[in-house]
């Protein structure tokens, strides 16, 4: 840290001391806990961890909120440009002595870490070398507009809640993903009907079979009416501003498909395709009439799993292929959404792997050239993203120029190479994240949806036990705590201080020792991303074309969002 260390302890301390009188401090540092694959901050019904948005007082004045491989999580210092030559990062350090009481309260721990901490002798640093970079921040050359940040909520998540029993707790699920201390999330991806990650397979509409006006989609799926009361409930706890929710379909009902099963070799009958129109439509309606409007559609989700990976795909899914998919977007979808009252529904297309894309739009483009007109964005899963290079990105940028692109699920486990299961702690899953949120920001993506929010320790539950990874873990044993991955925190060096509207500038490091990415936001501050994946520490001058300069030194494995008028 930077200035005086103990000085900042002593603030934590005095921030804690307050908030246990019944003072209002929104800062609260994370509970750091030993886990087998590194360290996780835990939540409990009575704490959580939060960083209030920091406020610069001064046009000179910038603050760095620092994460790291050895323990920091969103640990926040201030300066000022020019004030001095340079500023350096502490990692975190363990705290000399273990606590001997074992039924001390979380304020007493945390006061004895804190003075303990104060008043040991320092640790030597564990990395002696160090390199430099210098960062040109150009804001006058600017690019893609972002629209925002989000997570998924699953049948898997609402199951999870459910048995949260106790309502403290499910709300600082809810706050430390879209509240504006948390990580200021807006965005958000749902299942029209189920998906992979609910505990079975179901659709809207299952009964009455072979009929074409939906009668059984005049109200909510009991499914669906918890999640709405969930959803609805983080939104009043989080104060998000604009909750953006994202709909896709996984599958039709069986009756509507070709081979009247939820997953395999299946495509939509033709003659129902209006009828799944409609169905998309009326999802929309329902949705808005019970408290959730919504902002974008998808037409519907890895449609390539219904025609070249059914032997691989165990979960619901139909397939399309993309001469297929254009005619029923150019005679029934597109039409029947510009036609509604929601027409102005942002409707995406692809909702699938990089590799299919350009060519998925090129050829719609060759099918139906009317169809693309109605698709106002790309969504794009990461799942082979390392072997299926940006090229892949960079071509559909160009083919699909002035339309929305993002990232629409994301997590980590999925591979044959990689352990199906959270790893709890793990910084280098999270170091994946990092690169991944870089490149596409760097290659012109305008937001990022991950997938579930919260998982269970195996990595579920689902009906086909496709377990993966998340940014938090629930402790279902006992359910009365969770546990915030480095995944977490990496997500909110990206996400927390770059609201929607925020517009990407340009950030040249000058060496490979840094990636980064740069954003100017709607109130004309400069939010910068420093990524230091290396194994030393890192000398970093950041050269601003308005600002001047500032040189601050980070600790090797770790991210930092620079903040700055």
């Amino acid at each position: 840290m930077f200035r005086c260390k103990n000085c900042l302890l002593l603030g934590a301390l005095l921030l804690l001391l307050i908030a246990a009188i019944g003072g209002q401090a929104e800062t609260v540092p994370c509970k750091l806990k030993d886990a087998q694959y590194g360290k996780v901050c835990v939540c409990t019904a009575d704490y959580c961890d939060y960083l209030e948005n920091p406020t610069l007082s001064q046009d000179d004045e910038f603050a760095l909120i620092s994460s790291s491989k050895q323990g920091l999580r969103f640990e926040l210092n201030k300066g000022s440009f020019g004030a001095q030559e340079k500023y350096t990062i502490n990692d975190y350090e363990e705290p000399a002595a273990e606590m001997t009481a074992s039924n001390g309260t979380i304020l007493s721990r945390m006061v004895d870490q804190a003075l303990a901490s104060i008043f040991s002798q320092p640790v030597t640093p564990t990395s002696s070398i160090t390199r430099s970079v210098t960062l040109k921040v150009d804001r006058s050359k600017r690019y893609q507009r972002m629209e925002g940040f989000g997570g998924s909520f699953t049948g898997a998540v609402s199951y999870l809640l459910e048995n949260y029993k106790e309502q403290d707790i499910q709300d600082h699920l809810y706050k430390s993903f879209y509240a504006a201390k948390g990580l200021g999330f807006n965005l958000m991806r749902v299942a029209m009907g189920g998906c992979d990650f609910d505990l079975e397979a179901w659709s809207y509409n299952e009964q009455p079979e072979n009929e074409t006006i939906l009668t059984g989609m005049e109200k909510l799926d009991d499914r669906d009416v918890i999640r709405v009361e969930q959803i609805k409930r983080l939104k009043a706890v989080s104060g998000v501003e604009n909750l953006r929710i994202k709909g896709a379909a996984w599958s039709a009902p069986p009756w509507m498909k070709t081979n009247n099963r939820w997953t395999g070799f299946g495509r939509l009958k033709r003659e129902y395709y209006q009828t799944w129109a409609d169905y998309h439509l009326k999802w929309v309606e329902l949705m808005e009439n019970n408290g959730l409007p919504i902002w974008a559609i998808s037409t519907g989700n890895e449609p390539t799993n219904g025609i070249l990976f059914m032997v691989f795909v165990k979960f619901m899914s139909m397939g399309w292929t993309p001469q297929t998919q254009a005619v029923w977007v150019d005679d029934n979808l597109g039409p029947t959404i510009r036609n509604s009252k929601y027409k102005d529904l942002v409707i995406f297309s692809n909702d699938d792997q990089r590799y299919t894309s350009p060519l998925w739009f090129k050829q719609m483009n060759r099918t139906r050239p009317g169809s693309l007109k109605y698709i106002d964005g790309v969504s794009l899963h990461w799942y082979w993203d390392e072997i299926f290079g940006s090229s892949f990105v960079q071509d559909t940028n160009e083919f699909m120029a002035n339309k929305i692109q993002i990232i629409s699920e994301s997590c980590i486990g999925d591979k044959p190479w990689q352990k199906a299961a959270p790893l709890l702690g793990s910084w280098e899953r999270a170091e994946k994240v990092a690169r991944s949120f870089l490149s596409h920001l760097q290659d012109g993506f305008h937001g990022w949806i991950d997938w579930n929010i919260i998982l269970n320790e195996a990595g579920g539950p689902n009906y086909v036990n496709n377990t993966v990874d998340a940014p938090v873990i629930a402790n279902t044993t006992s359910y009365t705590e969770f546990y915030k991955q480095p995944m977490f925190y990496i997500m909110g060096h990206f996400s927390k201080l770059v609201p929607e509207g925020s517009v990407h500038i340009e950030a040249v490091a000058s060496n490979v020792n840094l990636d980064c990415v740069a954003f100017m936001r709607p109130d004309e501050k400069i939010v910068a991303v420093l990524f230091n994946s290396g194994r030393a520490d890192l000398d970093i001058s950041v050269v601003d074309t308005v600002r001047g300069n500032l040189k601050v030194n980070v600790p090797a494995k770790s991210i930092h969002t620079l903040f700055y008028n």
